[in-house]
């Protein structure tokens, strides 16, 4: 493995950390800007379709720039543009400033996520084995790393403006440091026996091709929403239905994070031995009973374990989808993974409306019984990933 494809995929590994830290950093901030703003959850779940469609915009333009100018200079533009915009949602003071900046800042993590995810593609393309689960994880780290920072900002009584604004002058700097490592152009893969299972289809299936991106779609679309439900929630949860202080309500999405972070470092070996396919149904039903406990229990101490086991179900899936997506066609890596990613994020950042809209009708808690049943539809869809790579036994205990 030369050093230059090792470099990239460091780099790869930084920019996941960053987009990861830039939305860790808006969640583990929501209660307190909620407050500043003076906006109901109700109120807040409908600015937060604002945000997906910020990010949805955003992806579909960046996947069309990375597959004309080439990731080595769309994901660190994006990377510094997502940076600047983390100060935003801390500065309003009333719902429609707050409406707009969640619009800027959605739009700009849009770009990072799609450009960075298309640049992740290449590099698996070339590791010539299954890797896109670990980049997934350290995206998941950066919002381990974001509640942990969120916590002790908030502890310390620092206004929500600062401490993003602080976060954001420092994400300048890594996504500048680190674009001189990325590969300049689409690798020759080291594995060419994988690619070629995985991107070599026949002339009928390459005809079903964008149906199949769609259906890729549609799937990526119910688990990010679930994904997205704990991201904009899970704080709010234990401290309005629980009673959590809101340093200790801060630490539950940090759990959902942690064991979103342990399943995707174990992710790429268990996709080489089992499959994606396997991945998917039983991520997805790990995570429907996960979600479920959260919803029924009212201990905090289960609450946590719920959060915990949905995180780890989920891990895994997303991954899956993404990477399919991508290797679909490897000259529109970026506009497949736009695609994917733009109809799941429009579940992860605008979906959770839907859950702000359900406490109408009925408690927070009772309102993620959704979750738990569209976790059940992907379990029953999971086969849309049956056609597998057959990995040989070298390449599935290979180390990464």
């Amino acid at each position: 493995m030369n050093r230059s494809l090792r470099a990239a995929r460091v780099a790869t590994f930084v920019y996941f950390i960053l987009c990861g830290t830039t939305m860790g950093t808006w969640v583990v901030h929501i209660p307190a800007i909620e407050e500043r703003a003076g906006v109901s959850h109700a109120t807040l779940g409908g600015l937060l379709v604002l945000l997906g469609v910020g990010a949805f915009l955003g992806m579909q333009a960046a996947g069309r720039l990375t597959d004309r100018l080439g990731a080595r200079i769309v994901v660190p533009a994006t990377g510094v543009l997502c940076s600047a915009a983390l100060a935003l949602p801390g500065l309003p003071r009333d719902p429609w400033t707050l409406a707009g900046a969640l619009l800027v800042f959605g739009f700009c993590n849009g770009c990072l996520d799609v450009s960075m995810n298309a640049h992740a593609v290449h590099v698996e393309k070339a590791y010539g084995r299954p890797v896109m689960s670990a980049f997934h994880a350290t995206f998941s780290v950066g919002g381990v790393l974001a509640s942990l920072v969120g916590a002790t900002t908030a502890s310390a009584g620092l206004s929500p403006a600062a401490g993003m604004a602080a976060m954001g002058a420092l994400g300048i700097v890594i996504a500048l440091v680190s674009a001189g490592a990325l590969l300049p152009a689409t690798p020759t893969p080291a594995d060419t026996a994988w690619v070629e299972e995985t991107e070599q289809t026949p002339a009928t299936e390459r005809r079903r091709s964008s149906g199949h991106i769609w259906l890729l779609a549609a799937l990526a679309l119910m688990v990010m929403l679930c994904e997205g439900a704990a991201n904009d929630w899970s704080a709010l949860h234990l401290k309005d239905i629980l009673g959590a202080p809101a340093s200790t309500a801060a630490f539950a999405y940090g759990t959902f994070a942690a064991t979103m972070t342990i399943g995707r470092l174990l992710a790429d070996r268990l996709v080489a031995r089992f499959g994606s396919m396997a991945i998917l149904r039983h991520g997805a039903t790990a995570a429907a009973v996960g979600i479920t406990i959260v919803a029924l229990s009212p201990w905090m101490w289960a609450a946590f374990a719920g959060w915990a086991l949905f995180g780890l179900g989920l891990s895994g899936c997303v991954p899956q989808l993404f990477s399919a997506a991508g290797h679909a066609d490897p000259s529109a890596a970026g506009a497949n993974v736009s695609r994917v990613a733009g109809l799941g994020y429009v579940g992860m950042l605008a979906g959770p409306a839907v859950i702000g809209w359900l406490t109408h009708l009925v408690a927070l808690n009772h309102a993620f019984v959704l979750l738990t049943l569209l976790c059940a539809i992907t379990t029953v869809a999971a086969g849309t990933l049956r056609t597998e790579p057959d990995h040989t036994p070298e390449m599935a205990t290979s180390s990464h």
